[in-house]
This record gives C-alpha cells, structure tokens and sequence, in this order.
C-alpha cells in the first residue's frame, strides 16, 4: 500500500471521528428562552399553570408521523416526561417553611408557538384543560410550546407561598414570568432570570424588611464608589463624633431621592442612569480635591447632602429588579434598604477610622497623608468618570417637551426647598455654636 493510499484513509478516519465525536444539534440547550407560570392557591390546592417551549427539552423524544410532524394522537405520554424532566424535577413549592410533595400533573398540551391564551390566568386554565389540538395539526415539536397544569396539596389557601424554580438548565439565558394570584384577587408579577434561588410569593413585611436589610447592607460593601465617597468623608476627620451630622446629612439625602424614585418620580429616560453614575463618579472627584485644598473643611454635611440626593438615584438602580421581592410593603423595604446601607456604613466607619489613625500617626504625616490619600482617590474617580461620561455621550440631548419641562419644574422646586431646609438648618446649627461659644467665655 502506498504512502498517499495510507495518508488518504488515516484523514478519512479522522474526519469520521469528528464527525461522530460532533455533539449533535439536537442536543443543544437554546440561547435564550421563555417560561411562563402563573401560581394560584384555591381552597387546598395549589395550582400551577406553566407554558415551557419545548426546545428546552433537548433529550426528548416524540412520535412522528410522516412529514416529521408530530402525531398527536399519541404523544401524551412523551407530553408528560417532558413535563416531569423540564418542570416537575426543578420546581420546587414550599408553604409556610414546609417543601410541598410532588404534584399531580393534571393536564398536558401541545401548544402551537402563535397560541396566545396564556395571556392571564382564565384563559390558560380552560386552555389547558380544553380539547388538545385536532389530531391532523401539522407542528414540529422544534416550534411547539409546552403547557401543564400542577397541582399541589396545601393547608390553606391563605398561607405563604415560596418556589424555587431551577430552571437554569433549560437555557443558557433563561427568564421566567411569574404571576402570583392570591385569594383576593391581588396579583404579583415576578420577573426571574436563571436560578434565582427561593422566592417568597407573598412575604410577611418582616421577611421583606430582613431581605432588604441585607441587600442594603451587601451593596454598600460591594460598591467600589461608594466606598471611596465615604473614606473621603473620614480622611479629614478621623474620628466618628463629627462624622454623624455629615453621614446623617448622607442618610436623609439618598432616603428621599431612593423613595422617590421607587414610586416612579425620577426620570426613567436611558441617559438617566449614565449621567447619574458620572455624577457620582463627579462627587468622589470634588471630595479628594476638597481634602487636597481645604485642611479642615467647614460645614461639610451641606455638599455631603446634595451629593447624598445623586447616591441615592444610583441606590435606585440597584432595587429596580429587587424591588419585586417586597410584595405589598414597597416603602418598609425601601426603609429597610436603607438601615442595610447604614448599618455598612457604621461598620466601614469602624474600620476606616482607626486605620487611619494608625497610618497618619505611624507612617506618614497627618496632612502629607491626607493629601496622597485623596490623590490616589481623585485619580481612580477620574478615570470613573471619563468612562460614564463617554457612555453618557453617546446619548442624544433629550427633546424639549411640555411633560418634561413640568418634571423639571418639579424636581427645581424640590430642590430649591431642600436647599432653604438646608440653609435654615445651617443657620441654627450657627447660632447653637455662637451660643456654646459665649457661654464658654
């Protein structure tokens, strides 16, 4: 055998290994999908609507008919693995503390992709468990959507409900839409990306309050800049008694404009949020240039507050996802919120005073230390705020319209009257010190 004849079938070989060695179409997870659910508990069930398309069931097998169609006269029982795998495996229901037992799969159909009926719950209910599609339908199973309805034993329709839905595997970007009915009508909307862990369907405003606490807390820790506006604050003072009317000045500040712009105030334009991170980007930068010019700055709890109002939008965007979680107790969350970021704060406080304590009276100088501080500071903000500048460049001036010159006539009032608060309470805050001052004399 020649040497071309055993080169020419050693690449045969190797390219028949490939070839059978290449994961199959099939079998790959989509890019991207959709589950849809609604949860509603009626009397002592608990029933579960959910809408899957079924390419997310990679490892299915259906019956065919001739055309690849589906025959839809016998695939009910591929209809029902394919709920078990996809839905029944992953999904997990709690009342109360208590994982409820698997659930009885009521009904199953085979949807087509242009079906609209899980539009609101009613109309899914007697889609489900209506007539399936007539036997002689032409669908490929790569363009069909799965439905079911679950239902689960409970003790009462008026307990708490919780899910953990791990349906991560069924997408590489999965997103699911969950409505929540409860017995008064009340309807929660949920919008969940990936495993999102447990979710408490109608939380207690204590498990609510607790939930934000954390998050408050975890973001102040997380948020590079927000640190860094906080050392600024301590660098000149180092000691936590003159820091509490300027960390309070903080605290008020970013509560109102946090409210306010959960409650739907705030602009909710696409460049809002890119000027907003320039401009704390902005308020890092003048806090280590004040420190650099000024030794011992004077009545610092004024610029702190209005700096505070911009945090506070950028807090915003933190909770405009998270904010779902709180069921019916919007404003003891956000107040809950709050205490988290505060309780971060103490406890940086804690630890950035005595650090530097120990650094200006061990290695450097008090005011040389100072000043490199704040320019190591200054110099990583700037970079910050280059960079959110040039994403807010990339955003069109904003139409002069007759709505939009009235929300700016209303946040210009806002603010003129935050700033005569702000002046009367300076001017007290005055007057005690000249009293003290006379009195100590």
């Amino acid at each position: 055998m020649s040497s071309n004849s055993v080169r020419r079938q050693l690449l045969l070989l190797l390219a028949a290994l490939i070839f059978l060695c290449r994961p199959a179409a099939a079998h790959e997870i989509p890019v991207s999908a959709t589950l849809q659910m609604f949860v509603k508990p009626e009397g002592q069930t608990l029933k579960v609507l959910v809408r899957v398309p079924l390419t997310t069931y990679v490892d299915g097998e259906y019956p065919r008919r001739p055309g690849d169609y589906v025959d839809l006269a016998k695939v009910d029982p591929s209809l029902r693995a394919a709920a078990t795998i996809t839905v029944v495996q992953p999904l997990k229901m709690y009342e109360g503390e208590r994982a409820l037992p698997e659930p009885r799969i009521v009904s199953t159909r085979l949807s087509l992709d242009s079906d609209r009926s899980f539009a609101d719950y009613k109309s899914a209910l007697a889609h489900v468990t209506g007539p399936p599609l007539p036997q002689e339908t032409n669908i490929f199973w790569e363009q069909a959507k799965l439905d079911m309805l679950l239902e689960y034993p409970i003790r009462s329709d008026r307990s708490s409900f919780a899910m953990h839905a791990a349906f991560d595997r069924l997408a590489e970007n999965l997103a699911t839409a969950v409505q929540f009915i409860a017995p008064g009508g009340i309807t929660r909307i949920y919008d969940l990306h990936g495993d999102a862990g447990l979710v408490k369907l109608n939380p207690s405003w204590t498990h609510a309050a607790w939930l934000f606490v954390k998050m408050g807390f975890h973001h102040i820790l997380e948020g590079t800049d927000h640190l860094l506006f906080l050392f600024c604050l301590v660098i000149p003072f180092r000691r936590v008694r003159p820091l509490i009317p300027i960390v309070t000045a903080f605290t008020v500040a970013h509560s109102i404009t946090l409210i306010a712009s959960a409650y739907g105030l705030a602009p909710d334009a696409l460049w809002f949020p890119p000027l907003i991170e320039t401009l704390i980007a902005l308020s890092i930068v003048y806090m280590a240039l004040e420190n650099i010019i000024v030794e011992q700055p004077a009545r610092r709890w004024i610029i702190t507050f209005f700096f505070g109002l911009v945090h506070g939008f950028g807090f915003s965007f933190v909770l405009r996802e998270t904010l779902q979680f709180a069921g019916d107790h919007i404003l003891s969350s956000l107040l809950a919120f709050n205490v988290g970021v505060e309780i971060g704060q103490l406890v940086m406080l804690l630890l950035f005073v005595p650090l530097l304590n120990l650094l200006f009276s061990r290695v450097v100088a008090r005011r040389l230390g100072t000043i490199i501080l704040s320019a190591l500071v200054a110099h990583q903000a700037w970079h910050w705020m280059e960079d959110r500048f040039d994403a807010l460049s990339q955003f069109p001036w904003p139409a002069i319209t007759a709505s939009g010159v009235l929300d700016a006539l209303r946040w210009v009032t806002a603010l003129v009257v935050l700033a005569a608060l702000v002046w009367l309470v300076s001017l007290l805050m005055r007057r005690r010190e000249q009293a003290r001052g006379l009195s100590g004399q």
